[in-house]
């Protein structure tokens, strides 16, 4: 099954800045096939549940080994099975809703 994911991997215990760490966890997603889109507050991927799933606990596994003694990851996930639906597709989808009227 195919889902979509917006994570937030949040180290606690380090720094303030976790901008290291996130970039970790992006080239992670991307290692294993994902192309993750980093936004302000997370990190939307999309693919097949199981590969998702095992690149977000991949990204824990790493962090953790790095030294990060705590992590707390929020997800926002969404499967569909009526129809084949992608990240961009949603992203066009708004785009052409918030288009101006054409004249």
């Amino acid at each position: 099954m195919r889902v979509s994911v917006d994570v937030c991997v949040v180290p606690m215990g380090t720094a303030a800045s976790v901008s290291a760490e996130v970039a970790r966890c992006v080239e992670i997603l991307r290692r294993h096939g994902l192309n993750p889109r980093p936004h302000p507050f997370g990190t939307a991927v999309e693919g097949e549940w199981d590969a998702v799933f095992g690149a977000i606990r991949a990204c824990h596994e790493a962090l953790h080994a790095a030294g990060v003694p705590r992590l707390m990851t929020t997800l926002k996930l969404g499967t569909r099975v009526d129809k084949v639906q992608s990240l961009d597709d949603k992203m066009r989808a708004l785009a052409d809703r918030l288009a101006p009227p054409a004249v």
